[in-house]
């Protein structure tokens, strides 16, 4: 299992436009950039930024850190020019914006083959529309290269005509289908942005929440938020203690011959043992990066 498992608690957009912040980003603690061609770049920078994005990757010197791209969409005036750029520069992964359909990704692959990417290169998906979070079970099993949603609470915010609020009760029906599908087709889930860079309680309460209900990781809008991001979906001490204890005597009690075992008081299953485990694998996947 642990093979299976890559960190991502912190996923760090960096505009592509700006190249004192992609040289910068080889020396942060995220475990994922997002190298973005889009929301972050202005029309009349777009052809700037996909140069400097495609350098920066043939450069190298990431590290451990997961490099994915953002595209523009292929129906803007960008979109097919960016595949064109990084489709052989070297990325982790490719990232397509406001996906509502499974086919989108379909043409998304093909268009990355044709300008000569490596075979099977994944694909990550973004979820910020209405259409798009409805959809969002037959987008997740939509394309085997498909390898992550990423929720775009701020774009679906607008499209409600809802507001940004504390509990963020706006987004929770979009953000529980998003963890549902990822989790039904076996994809990584990654929460939206916390767009306050000054309200440090605020972030902490969202990365739990994300954390608790079932995120990946946060995907965020500056490096200050890295630390926050990497505590709240990184294990526990007392978690790590618990998983050993639970896994311990679930697997005396299978060498028992006996189909449960008992941890102060609480019953443990295979259920409680294969979770377990998967907590165990990345404190592990952690501490190798």
């Amino acid at each position: 299992m642990s093979s299976a498992i890559r960190p991502r608690r912190s996923v760090l957009y960096m505009p592509g436009a700006n190249a004192r912040a992609l040289d910068k980003a080889r020396s942060l603690d995220a475990d994922v950039l997002i190298l973005d061609l889009e929301d972050a770049v202005a029309p009349d920078a777009k052809a700037q930024a996909r140069s400097q994005v495609a350098a920066a990757l043939r450069e190298g010197g990431y590290g451990r850190r997961e490099c994915v791209v953002r595209i523009n969409a292929l129906d803007t005036p960008w979109g097919r020019d960016d595949v064109q750029a990084i489709a052989r520069a070297g990325a982790d992964a490719v990232l397509l914006p406001k996906v509502q359909s499974a086919a989108e990704l379909g043409a998304l692959a093909q268009a990355l083959d044709a300008a000569g990417a490596p075979a099977g290169l994944p694909l990550w998906a973004m979820a910020e529309t209405p259409l798009g979070f409805l959809r969002l079970d037959a987008i997740a099993c939509g394309h085997p290269r498909l390898a992550a949603i990423v929720v775009g609470t701020s774009d679906l915010v607008k499209d409600l005509h809802a507001r940004h609020t504390p509990s963020r009760d706006e987004t929770l029906l979009a953000r529980s289908l998003a963890v549902m599908a990822a989790r039904a087709h076996g994809l990584a889930v990654l929460d939206g942005v916390h767009l306050d860079l000054h309200d440090d309680a605020g972030l902490a309460a969202a990365c739990r929440q994300g954390r608790d209900q079932g995120f990946d990781g946060k995907t965020l809008i500056h490096p200050k938020q890295i630390a926050a991001a990497n505590a709240a979906f990184a294990p526990t001490e007392d978690e790590l203690a618990s998983a050993r204890k639970r896994l311990d005597a679930w697997r005396a009690a299978q060498a028992a011959g006996q189909g449960v075992a008992v941890v102060d008081g609480a019953l443990v299953e295979n259920l409680h043992a294969e979770e377990a485990e998967r907590v165990l694998a990345l404190a592990a996947a952690i501490a190798r990066a």
